[in-house]
């Protein structure tokens, strides 16, 4: 039977900077990724964009773990999805999942890739 792991890794901007909640002994920054794609539909090419939800918990002594987390940012967010369950006062269950960033870093910025890859060269029978 495979493992399965419960893991992502995407790369966006960060759209404002994190917000950040101190206790005792860590800290927790809640923040948002901008993402986006190409999209294309006939001769039409369009960008569709989505904001993603993290959260990203430290102890207090790592101070500068947070640093990155500043609007405009290019980060590659590493992590997990924790599912979460609670009933509201009115006994209505809900659900949702939380993307928890274990490890965030400055992307390496890259290139736009070409609009169409080459073709690869016909080989011919021997």
């Amino acid at each position: 039977m495979k493992k399965i792991e419960n893991t992502f890794t995407v790369t966006g901007f960060v759209g404002k900077d994190a917000e950040i909640r101190s206790f005792t002994s860590a800290s927790v920054a809640r923040f948002s990724l901008a993402v986006g794609r190409q999209e294309k539909s006939g001769d039409q090419t369009s960008r569709v964009s989505a904001f993603l939800n993290f959260e990203a918990w430290r102890k207090n002594e790592n101070k500068g773990s947070f640093d990155y987390l500043a609007k405009g940012t290019l980060l590659t967010v590493e992590g997990y999805f924790k599912p979460e369950r609670w009933t509201d006062k009115d006994g209505i269950e809900h659900n949702s999942i939380t993307m928890v960033a274990v490890k965030f870093y400055p992307a390496a910025e890259k290139e736009e890739a070409p609009a169409e890859p080459a073709a690869k060269p016909k080989r011919g029978k021997k």
